[in-house]
């Protein structure tokens, strides 16, 4: 007679070679992703939002992706660049709106939102100084989510699409600066920097952010003399850290501006405001009585610009004189370097779309990552953004609160 122990090994060995339901392991399954990439259709925009070395690394990884005629031509990749990358190549904007997700540099058109799809994802700047209501509401009606690159922040609590640009935005300040203040465009015939015996040109910076930062370092590695104000004694004290040498600092107060801006042979904006229109801190006086032939560019002109007698120029007329003064004002400098700045973006959405993918999907990424749900303006089609929904008079709700509903 078998013991009361035995019996119950010699059922569980019984149980054990019966068939046993098949138990999965739950994991997250990656995805494959259908990207599409469309041209560019906004005046003199140049830029593209993954370059061909991107393409092939996400087609190795088994995704998707379309790109439009001539999309990299600004930028000078070409068609035969993309197809060599792996790239289905569209001859029709219609066929790139087929993809599941849209990576776009610009914010999307009316034309390119009627040709969305139903729950789509989107990828492009917000740029809400020119959002319209209606843009917004139509994408609204296609739910779709919508994710503003320049909203969206790293691990960091950084936003390295903007720091990207703005480092770009930066250097290209100083060197534009030079090319104006040369006799061959209208300027007063200096170097900038200068040279043994001649005292160095004067360069003005408002703002000690990542522009202002970078425009420093480029002004000072010329050999300028430089002088940065900004509001933010912290952001100052970084700047004179990060460059490792001390040069003139102030907070904004108007009489000790205007008075460096007297002296100046070149004054450059880099004060973003966090929402809406950046304070104007330059008045027309104070251009006024800054030197004949001296040189402003306003980086800060897509916010509405910094000084006064600022007004949106473009890459074919870039340039107007008031006041004596040559002003600088397109907004999209970055586009001016089109290559470069492709890359730059290239090289942030290449890892965000892997993770999307590795992840499980965008649902996962934004419920899972509080700096890229920070990006998201729109999701599943209703509004998610404070500011654009105070702005507009639009009816809108808590992105936090929305994941946790579903």
């Amino acid at each position: 007679m078998m013991s009361s122990g035995d019996a119950l090994k010699s059922l569980a060995h019984e149980a054990a070679m019966l068939p046993q339901e098949e138990m999965l392991e739950i994991s997250r399954k990656k995805h494959s992703l259908f990207i599409g990439i469309p041209r560019e259709t906004e005046f003199q925009e140049h830029r593209v939002a993954l370059v061909p070395q991107a393409v092939a690394l996400l087609v190795a990884n088994g995704h998707r992706v379309i790109v439009e005629t001539n999309a990299g031509k600004g930028a000078y990749f070409t068609d035969r660049d993309y197809s060599e990358a792996g790239a289905e190549i569209a001859f029709s904007h219609e066929k790139v709106y087929e993809a599941d997700i849209i990576l776009k540099v610009t914010p999307p058109s009316k034309k390119e939102i009627e040709l969305m799809k139903h729950k789509q994802t989107l990828f492009s700047a917000l740029q809400l100084t020119v959002q319209p209501e209606d843009t917004l509401r139509e994408l609204m009606n296609k739910k779709v989510t919508a994710i503003a690159w320049d909203y969206i922040k790293d691990e960091h609590g950084v936003y390295p699409i903007i720091r990207s640009m703005g480092e770009i935005a930066g250097n290209a300040s100083v060197l534009i600066a030079a090319e104006l203040l040369s006799n061959v465009n209208g300027g007063k015939g200096m170097i900038m920097g200068g040279v043994a015996g001649i005292p160095p040109t004067e360069v003005v910076i408002l703002g000690a952010g990542t522009v202002g930062s970078f425009a420093a370092r480029n002004a000072l590695a010329l050999g300028a003399n430089v002088k940065v104000f900004d509001n933010s004694v912290a952001k100052l004290r970084r700047l004179q850290n990060d460059l490792g040498t001390r040069i003139y600092t102030s907070v904004i107060q108007p009489k000790v501006l205007a008075k460096s801006l007297m002296r100046a042979d070149v004054a450059i904006s880099a004060i973003r405001a966090p929402h809406g229109r950046t304070p104007c801190v330059v008045t027309q006086e104070m251009v006024e009585n800054m030197k004949q032939g001296s040189v402003i560019v306003d980086v800060s002109i897509d916010q509405g610009g910094c000084f006064e007698t600022s007004k949106v120029t473009t890459h074919e007329r870039p340039t107007f004189v008031r006041e004596g003064v040559i002003h600088y004002c397109v907004p999209n400098i970055a586009s001016r370097v089109a290559r470069t700045a492709s890359y730059a973006l290239s090289n942030i959405f290449a890892p965000q779309v892997l993770e999307i993918a590795e992840g499980g999907g965008i649902e996962r990424l934004i419920r899972s990552q509080r700096g890229f749900r920070h990006g998201v303006y729109i999701y599943n089609g209703t509004l998610t953004s404070s500011f654009l929904g105070e702005s507009f008079n639009l009816p809108y709700k808590d992105l936090d609160l929305l994941i946790t509903a579903f």
